[in-house]
């Protein structure tokens, strides 16, 4: 973490920059600006012109080429103009090239602190910290499933917001058989991003195996919820299965079970839904469901149930 905010603060300085460099120049071009005020036409250069002009219509008027109504125009339009050029040429005075210097700080500092505050709120700290837990015990050569779950619950402590330290517990808690901390965690998922398919699944999933392989009214309900919005997802698909081959019909075990493989992204799930899927068909045969498409029984047949890696199907 440290290397990160080294980092942002060398980020950071070429913002500082050039929020100096204006400084430096302010000098320079204030007196641009007063030359280039001075060399303007000035109040008493605009009366001279006028005079000029006046006295040109004077002696235009006495040599009769206007008459005096033309005269009056004329000098009226002459001092308007006059009025004008003189409200043009006035100037507020130039402030110190020094002014507003303390300004320069405090934008420097609000940025500092804006940034920091945006980071901190739309940034990866919180994985980056995450990740940083996890990677201090992996790399103990004699790292163990207990220490990883222990850093990762002070993650979940310090972050409780943050949904990757929830995603990085449930399956460990799930694989070490702690069902109810495994169902807690994924609850607080469902909390944070919402009732997704693929969450419910694995809900369903896991209060299946819980409740010894039963599609009780709760699960069930989970199960109508998910396949109401993905008809083939693919973790409700495997566990479907599973409950099919338990119940003996191979044939609907084998059905949703490709159904299954097809929507998957995890090869160790497929080969042992493919392997599940053997196991099946050879039942299928014995049992002469092949022939008569009914359930056999698994009891009088000697079935058990298919390769332990089905039990657990990830998504």
């Amino acid at each position: 973490m440290t290397q990160l905010w080294l980092a942002f603060a060398i980020l950071l300085l070429p913002a500082l920059w050039l929020l100096i460099v204006p400084l430096r120049r302010a000098e320079g071009v204030r007196a641009a600006q007063c030359a280039a005020e001075q060399s303007e036409p000035g109040t008493e250069q605009n009366v001279a012109i006028y005079r000029r002009r006046l006295a040109s219509l004077e002696a235009a008027l006495a040599r009769g080429d206007i008459d005096a109504e033309r005269f009056e125009e004329d000098r009226l339009e002459l001092e308007r103009g006059l009025l004008e050029d003189t409200e043009r040429s006035r100037r507020s005075p130039l402030k110190s090239a020094l002014s507003g210097r303390l300004l320069v700080p405090v934008t420097m500092i609000c940025l500092v602190v804006a940034s920091v505050f945006w980071y901190r709120h739309e940034g990866a700290e919180g994985d980056l910290a995450l990740r940083a837990a996890q990677q201090q015990v992996l790399q103990k050569p004699d790292a163990s499933v207990t220490e990883l779950v222990e850093a990762l619950e002070i993650q979940a402590a310090r972050q409780p917001e943050n949904v990757n330290v929830w995603r990085a517990l449930f399956p460990l808690y799930r694989d070490t058989g702690q069902v109810e901390d495994a169902e807690s965690t994924l609850s607080r998922l469902i909390e944070l991003e919402g009732r997704r398919p693929a969450l419910l699944a694995e809900l369903a999933q896991l209060r299946y195996f819980a409740a010894g392989r039963t599609l009780d009214e709760d699960v069930q309900s989970l199960v109508d919820e998910v396949l109401a919005e993905a008809p083939d997802q693919p973790t409700i698909l495997g566990m479907l299965g599973i409950d099919a081959f338990e119940n003996g019909n191979y044939r609907l075990a084998i059905e949703r079970w490709r159904r299954a493989i097809a929507g998957m992204g995890d090869t160790r799930s497929a080969d042992a839904l493919r392997q599940g899927i053997e196991t099946a068909q050879q039942r299928l045969a014995a049992s002469g469901q092949a022939r008569n498409g009914k359930p056999g029984n698994t009891q009088t047949n000697g079935g058990a149930s298919p390769d332990a890696a089905i039990d657990r199907v990830v998504d």
